[in-house]
């Protein structure tokens, strides 16, 4: 019985790390594998992966079922997975509202997020030689050259960049730092993908639920369907591959690599800056006729107002939040 509870706590542990992954993904400049290296599942994650091989591919033919589930780690998969879902389906429109009524708080909530977690991952360098502080600059140079890029003006519909957008999106869970939503802003499909495609899929499944078929008469419902379709084909493919990359050169440099994963976390804080205005182009019109953003001007405020103020509580609070989690397991591995 206490082995039982011991492992319903594991697996509800997972899940509020891969919800807390999701909530990650769905804002651009934040990293879902910021979140999985800070809760110290990185590794689990990335072995997890690459373990969908051609063994795991012979267990499925014979159905040994069993022998697969073992391999694959499913166990921590189906429980990271589903909590990454959740987030996603339930926190995208309260997302896309936040980022449009409030912000600055918003980006100063997952910068203080991001902030906390430079600390706690760089901790787990073992030893920060020149070679490894060398990693960790070239990390923060590469991740602030992509800060500064504008985003694309126009979105791209285009079946194969779709699929593109989701082996680069996908990158935001698997390396930490770089923020895959924000990748796909400056490919210019990040609305169209994490915003309105989630945002159809979830529409469609009520009314699939309800009995209700008439939005596949919809052209452009079908549409954003299809684009949701592809770009999940392309998450997939995107990590089966990248997963065994990394975890082959996480086996042999692990050092080195966290260094330069550290300087990813650190350079992407640049992104998410939560002082900035955004910079629009009133020739460029989206398929809503909104003016698109073509970049952003970053400032320091002048006056501590009650913004300010606010602003400087939820960035706090993002740092309070990252302090619980590693608390927290700090505890469960005691």
């Amino acid at each position: 019985m206490k082995t039982r509870k011991r492992f319903e706590l594991v697996n509800l542990w997972v899940i509020l790390k891969g919800f807390a992954m999701g909530a990650a993904n769905v804002i651009p400049g934040v990293s879902g594998g910021t979140i999985a290296l800070v809760t110290g599942i990185y590794e689990d994650l990335i072995n997890a992966l690459k373990s969908f091989d051609k063994k795991a591919l012979q267990l499925l033919l014979k159905g040994n079922i069993k022998e697969l589930s073992n391999h694959i780690n499913a166990k921590f998969l189906f429980a990271l997975m589903f909590g990454v879902l959740l987030s996603i389906f339930s926190l995208a429109k309260a997302f896309a509202y936040l980022l449009v009524e409030h912000p600055t708080q918003i980006w100063a909530f997952f910068f203080g997020l991001v902030l906390a977690s430079v600390y706690y991952v760089g901790k787990t360098v073992e030893s920060w030689s020149v070679v490894n502080r060398c990693f960790f600059l070239l990390g923060t140079l590469i991740a602030l050259l992509i800060s500064f890029t504008n985003p694309a003006p126009t979105a791209n519909g285009n079946y194969l960049f779709v699929f593109f957008c989701g082996i680069i999106g996908i990158s935001g869970m698997l390396l930490p730092g770089l923020s895959g939503s924000y990748i796909l802003m400056l490919l210019g499909n990040y609305k169209l993908l994490m915003v309105d495609s989630i945002n159809t899929l979830s529409s469609s499944l009520k009314s699939i639920l309800s009995g209700d078929l008439s939005f596949l008469k919809n052209t452009e419902h079908v549409t954003s369907l299809i684009h949701f379709s592809i770009f999940l084909l392309g998450s997939v493919f995107g990590l089966l591959v990248f997963s065994k990359v990394i975890a082959w050169i996480f086996q042999r440099y692990k050092n080195s690599t966290i260094s330069i994963l550290t300087g990813f976390v650190f350079g992407s804080l640049a992104i998410i800056w939560p002082w900035k205005n955004e910079v629009r182009d009133p020739n460029i019109l989206d398929r809503h006729g909104n003016e698109m953003i073509v970049g952003y001007e970053r400032f320091i405020p002048e006056q501590l107002d009650k913004t300010t103020l606010t602003t400087l509580v939820c960035m706090i609070l993002g740092v309070a939040c990252i302090w619980a989690v590693e608390k927290l397991a700090e505890k469960q591995n005691k």
